[in-house]
């Protein structure tokens, strides 16, 4: 009782409309409306038109090439300056440790990781819209060049000629092996760059839509896989080749398994020391976050205090421990890339470049979002592709947004592109100053540092339980872009995904949700009568619809669905109509026979017996008989009546976004076959686009037209409803 008066008082606190006006179906309405007049533009006019600059065009464009020429000049110095030098500190103490640890997984000496943290990061200053991704090295990225760069430059191909065991010749065997894998490196990120300019330029910041969540989560958690298992050897202290292509991470675990026995103590133990100090560091950070003005920076930390433990104690000549070696002092001069290995690496630069952008625009969407100011994608296209082909040319390999410094740039207070400009001259002053002094540093607190730095991407496995909840086919991508990546490799394990990504778009357009709709009574709204206890069919009516647009590829499956769920199938009922009358004519065919023996017989009887009593039967069959003979073919649709009572049938478009010529046909087809058996089919909810397409492909003729449309399900239901007690009148 209180349930029921709870529900009146809520309807009577509901705002209500009524609306008095026609049923509109499409010719109706587009006769009562004016279009605009549009001049259509020759493509002589819209080529002249889009050469045309005037001085604000010119701005706009200049502007939009170089956004800080738009923001630095309002730049507030007093409001944002003190919280831009904090940020650019934090991120930059940040920025060196993974800079020399990151060039470890791109398979370059430690110094060109520095590099690669100060040109591109630099350079993003001017030309990117995010105020707060901190772009530079990233583990992904590293792994994926580190794996094109072994697969260009084997150890087995260097040390061929290098089989001394002098010292100076293993020296010049490392130092030959390095040199071709920077040439490498260099010429991925050159070419890298010029792709996401080409796709910058052409505004085809679309493609990055492609990878999708699931996808790049997926592909990230199989990248950290790839990334510890290449760490290991470091962590160990051991020597292995390193493999790239299917099946590197088997090829990896096997080789540090079969030299397990060859492990460095003393680097073993640093290692774990650096892991455990910069998990407590971490989760300091993470539990004390609002009390500490500035995280703790345990990794420049965990770096000084090995480096001193590594030079005070000499790990590298008393126990072997392998460190970062020589860092020249200063930069180098500009080298043009080498451009005769372009061939070779052009599918892993594609692949390079959209995965590099997918994960600075992801982060820039987020922050950008977070606090409420835009980004453009083609112009971080733009920007990306500039900060790599540009870095090329001074020896920087492949770099993006990496997800935890712009978390750490974000939350120390940057507010704009100068705190990365700020990180990127502190890299600046350890390369041409004080570089030399990490040249102790052991390789194992680097391959420390990486692997701490894993742990946000391996808690990405936490993703199947959530998609097991929340979509099996989101499900489904997730896994197979890990297992492909994992297995098959970065390169063909992200292209892999993308096509099953693909695939399960066309599977859903495939194997759509088909309902058949009813009123919601005394409304015009209409939902699924399956699901709702208070939804009514009209008697005699059905409405259907599909959740997917009408194309080659689902147009079978429509039709099926559509007589499934009707009840109505055209083609059953005119077979079984065709062979109704083939009985009912075979039945007359035996009663003409029937009748013309009985004559026969009659004509043979003896006179006497025409007047015997059994002349009131003769005089009854005759009369039968008279009955068939006068039945005519013109009759026979009395015995095939439909065996439904449906008069009319509404198709619901609202979810159609197109309709292809294959989809045209099959509804052309509908109309058609169920008009033969007298049902009259109407279309409702059509959007402009979708009719305008129709009209292309020359569906309306005299048979259909565009009395057919309706602009709602219930201005159809309501036309049909006046047709069919015209029709019974």
């Amino acid at each position: 009782m209180e349930h029921a008066q709870e529900h009146e008082a809520r309807l009577e606190q509901t705002q209500m409309y009524c609306v008095e006006r026609p049923i509109y179906n499409q010719e109706l309405l587009q006769g009562q409306l004016h279009r605009r007049e549009r001049t259509p533009q020759t493509l002589r006019q819209k080529i002249v038109h889009s050469c045309r600059c005037s001085s604000k065009k010119a701005k706009s464009h200049l502007y939009s090439f170089l956004p800080i020429l738009k923001w630095l000049p309002r730049y507030p110095v007093k409001e944002y300056l003190l919280g831009d030098i904090i940020s650019g500190i934090s991120t930059g103490v940040m920025q060196l440790p993974q800079g020399l640890a990151y060039a470890l997984l791109a398979a370059v000496p430690p110094v060109f990781g520095l590099y690669s943290s100060f040109y591109p990061v630099f350079l993003y200053t001017f030309f990117g819209t995010s105020k707060h991704i901190s772009i530079g090295t990233f583990a992904v990225i590293s792994m994926m060049v580190g794996g094109v760069a072994v697969r260009q430059v084997p150890d087995e191909i260097i040390s061929v000629g290098y089989n001394s065991t002098n010292a100076t010749d293993s020296f010049d065997y490392y130092h030959a092996r390095d040199t071709k894998r920077v040439q490498v490196a260099v010429t991925l990120a050159f070419l890298s760059g010029i792709i996401q300019l080409c796709l910058g330029f052409l505004r085809f910041g679309f493609v990055a839509i492609y990878l999708t969540e699931p996808l790049v989560r997926g592909f990230t958690t199989a990248a950290a896989v790839h990334v510890f298992t290449s760490q290991l050897k470091y962590l160990l202290g051991i020597k292995t080749n390193r493999y790239s292509g299917p099946l590197s991470v088997v090829y990896s675990i096997a080789a540090v398994l079969s030299e397990i026995t060859t492990t460095n103590i003393a680097a073993l133990i640093v290692g774990l020391t650096c892991i455990v100090l910069l998990l407590i560091g971490k989760e300091i950070n993470l539990r004390f976050k609002k009390k500490l003005p500035v995280p703790i920076p345990m990794e420049i930390i965990v770096v000084i205090i090995g480096t001193g433990v590594s030079a005070g104690m000499n790990l590298s000549e008393s126990y072997r421990v392998d460190v970062v070696g020589n860092i020249p002092q200063g930069l180098r001069a500009p080298a043009v890339p080498e451009i005769q290995l372009i061939p070779a690496i052009f599918v892993d630069a594609i692949a390079i470049a959209i995965v590099g952008f997918s994960m600075a625009v992801s982060m820039a969407k987020i922050f950008a979002l977070k606090h409420g100011y835009t980004i453009d994608g083609n112009q971080e296209l733009i920007a990306l592709g500039i900060c790599n082909s540009v870095g090329s040319f001074f020896q920087s390999f492949p770099i993006t947004c990496s997800m935890s410094r712009s978390l750490v740039q974000e939350s120390t207070g940057g507010k704009t592109q100068i705190a990365g400009a700020l990180s990127s001259i502190m890299v600046l002053l350890v390369i041409v100053a004080i570089g030399y002094l990490f040249e102790p540093l052991p390789q194992t607190v680097l391959a420390a540092i990486v692997m701490v730095n894993l742990k946000g991407m391996f808690k990405q496995f936490g993703d199947v339980a959530h998609f097991w909840r929340t979509s099996k086919i989101e499900l489904a991508i997730w896994v197979v872009a890990f297992v492909a990546s994992l297995f098959l490799g970065l390169d063909y394990g992200l292209l892999t995904a993308v096509a099953f990504a693909m695939i399960t778009i066309i599977y859903r357009t495939q194997r759509p949700q088909y309902r058949t709709l009813g009123q919601i009574p005394d409304t015009d709204i209409y939902c699924d009568v399956e699901e709702y206890e208070e939804v009514k069919e009209y008697p005699g009516i059905k409405i259907f619809q599909a959740n997917a647009s009408l194309y080659f590829a689902n147009s079978e499956s429509y039709t099926s669905a559509l007589k499934k769920k009707t009840g109505v199938d055209p083609c059953a009922i005119l077979a079984a109509r065709r062979k109704a009358q083939k009985r009912h004519v075979r039945e007359i065919k035996a009663a003409n026979e029937l009748r013309k023996k009985a004559t026969n017989d009659v004509e043979a009887s003896v006179k006497h017996e025409i007047a015997n009593d059994e002349l009131p039967v003769n005089g009854k069959f005759a009369s039968a008989d008279a009955s068939v003979q006068d039945v005519s073919p013109d009759e026979h649709e009395q015995f095939v009546e439909p065996k439904t009572n449906i008069h009319s049938l509404i198709l619901d478009f609202t979810p159609v976004n197109f309709v292809d010529s294959v989809g045209a046909k099959t509804l052309k087809s509908i109309i058609k076959e169920y008009k033969e058996v007298g049902v009259c089919v109407c279309i409702a909810s059509c959007s402009g686009p979708v009719i305008t397409e129709l009209t292309r492909l020359n569906f309306f003729d005299n048979t259909v037209t565009r009395e057919l449309l309706f602009h709602s399900i219930h201005d159809a239901v309501l036309a049909c409803q006046v047709k069919d007690r015209s029709a019974s009148q």
